[in-house]
């Protein structure tokens, strides 16, 4: 039998993960299901995906999808700026997102968010925008037309709006920059703190993965946003990141360290992080594949191979 394609694969996981709520468990983790499974496809590993949500759905107490309980209008700033942050409105902000993407193209509507959501990219470390960049990345793939994959944007949306957090204040000299700088400035802040989290040996592995997986998926989803937006994203981001390191990391901040002897290829990394099956591991791991194919740099992998392997003692 031929392995499911990319869009056979990305639609059965959404539409078992559709009475999936955001989060699971009573400390308040983040349902990193939909980006997994979507890393996953996305690396050609579509039939690793089903399995994968067997797994994850059964070792996790999923809470349910939250239902819409009040309507929340675009059109009223004063409306929705009060709903910014208030988790109790999940739904109410998901099924804002849900409208608005029946209605107008999914990028006119990236554009309008995008600035409003993006001083709080640190939000539940990076959660927000890591969801809709996966969610991105598959509606570009799958098409507009794709209720499925639209729908999956509006949760991703929806999740960092109710969720939302302000960061400091980064957006000084936002105009005098080139977007084109700012590409390039995520591309060097996500190698540098890949470099920071291949030898910062936190105690616990997963929370320095954000500061890699972040600028990351705001750099994915610049590509699609006017160019205006960049560079305060990337000083948004930039901001976000030093906090996570400066939280997370121990001993010195080494950005670019030397290769290490023992690092596996990127791609070698990924399918290690496969058969550990750790949703941040896996993340973690296409993201080091996707920038090293574009600019290789020995950091990404190594970043990789060092999650992988305090993961999977962690999981022990």
């Amino acid at each position: 039998m031929a392995a499911p394609t990319y869009n056979d694969a990305m639609a059965e996981a959404l539409e078992r993960l559709s009475t999936v709520g955001y989060e699971h468990g009573t400390r308040t983790l983040v349902n990193h299901a939909p980006m997994a499974a979507e890393a996953l496809a996305h690396m050609g590993y579509t039939e690793a995906v089903s399995p994968w949500l067997d797994r994850t759905l059964t070792r996790h107490a999923y809470h349910e999808a939250p239902e819409p309980r009040w309507r929340l209008s675009p059109d009223d700033p004063a409306e929705w700026r009060a709903a910014l942050g208030d988790f109790s409105r999940v739904g109410d902000w998901t099924a804002l997102f849900a409208r608005r993407l029946e209605e107008e193209p999914w990028r006119d509507v990236l554009a309008l968010w995008w600035p409003r959501l993006i001083p709080g990219v640190l939000s539940m470390l990076g959660h927000g925008v890591i969801r809709t960049a996966h969610a991105v990345r598959a509606l570009e793939r799958a098409g507009e037309e794709d209720r499925l994959q639209r729908g999956e944007l509006a949760h991703g949306l929806g999740y960092w709006a109710a969720r939302y957090q302000a960061g400091p204040d980064a957006t000084g000299g936002a105009a005098t920059e080139e977007a084109g700088d700012a590409m390039e400035a995520l591309d060097r802040l996500t190698a540098d703190n890949a470099g920071v989290y291949a030898t910062a040996r936190p105690r616990f592995p997963v929370p320095l993965v954000h500061a890699v997986t972040t600028p990351a998926a705001v750099r994915l989803v610049s590509a699609y946003v006017p160019a205006r937006q960049r560079w305060p994203s990337y000083l948004a981001t930039a901001e976000a990141t030093r906090v996570m390191r400066s939280t997370f990391a121990v001993g010195p901040a080494i950005t670019r360290p030397e290769p290490p002897a023992d690092a596996p290829s990127a791609a070698e990394a990924f399918a290690t992080a496969v058969e550990i099956g750790d949703e941040h591991a896996i993340k973690l791991a296409e993201v080091a594949v996707r920038l090293d194919s574009r600019a290789p740099d020995h950091r990404y992998a190594a970043a990789s191979h060092t999650a992988n392997r305090a993961i999977a003692r962690f999981r022990r």
